[in-house]
């Protein structure tokens, strides 16, 4: 595909979005966690993200942690505005934690990319993947793949603490691919 136009012609695609859609934003990509602190910590200290809104449903017995990547001077401290604003956002990360799953030795969830296989990754735009990859390194990261294994040169693909994927990579070198 050479043009936008040849893009947009891919079978399948609307080519002109429809009016009622208009205002719509993709906000939110959901992880059901097992232990908050392991994955709070990996979030916010290995990738760098910031806690935007923690809500508590102890009738329901769950936790929702949204991250996301701002900054933290551009939360409001009002809790409703706050709410409306990581609400607003794009492309946030919800973590989704179940009463007690932390003490479950047993439980895992499933992350989609063992069989039956579903849901792949999120992907993570960084400025230098090989200096990212080797601070995850030092940090402990487990890695699905390195930058420089496979035919995909470039990028990389790290665990989270539940073995979620997250595909690193830099924007500059994703030319290659077409």
């Amino acid at each position: 595909m050479s043009s936008v136009a040849d893009l947009h012609s891919t079978p399948g695609v609307t080519p002109v979005r429809d009016e009622a859609t208009k205002g719509f934003i993709f906000q939110q990509t959901m992880y059901r966690i097992k232990d908050p602190k392991l994955s709070l910590d990996f979030y916010t200290r290995v990738l760098g993200m910031t806690l935007l809104e923690k809500l508590d449903f102890p009738d329901m017995e769950f936790t929702l942690y949204f991250l996301g990547y701002c900054n933290p001077s551009e939360i409001p401290e009002n809790r409703k505005e706050r709410v409306q604003w990581m609400f607003s956002r794009a492309a946030t990360l919800e973590l989704t934690h179940n009463y007690g799953t932390e003490n479950d030795p047993g439980l895992k969830y499933h992350n989609g990319n063992s069989d039956p296989r579903g849901y792949g990754h999120i992907g993570l735009a960084v400025p230098d993947v090989h200096a990212t990859c080797k601070r995850f390194e030092e940090l402990g990261v487990e890695f699905s793949k390195r930058p420089d294994d496979g035919k995909m040169k470039g990028l990389a693909f790290i665990k989270d603490p539940d073995g979620y994927m997250i595909e690193i990579l830099d924007p500059k070198n994703c030319a290659q691919f077409v």
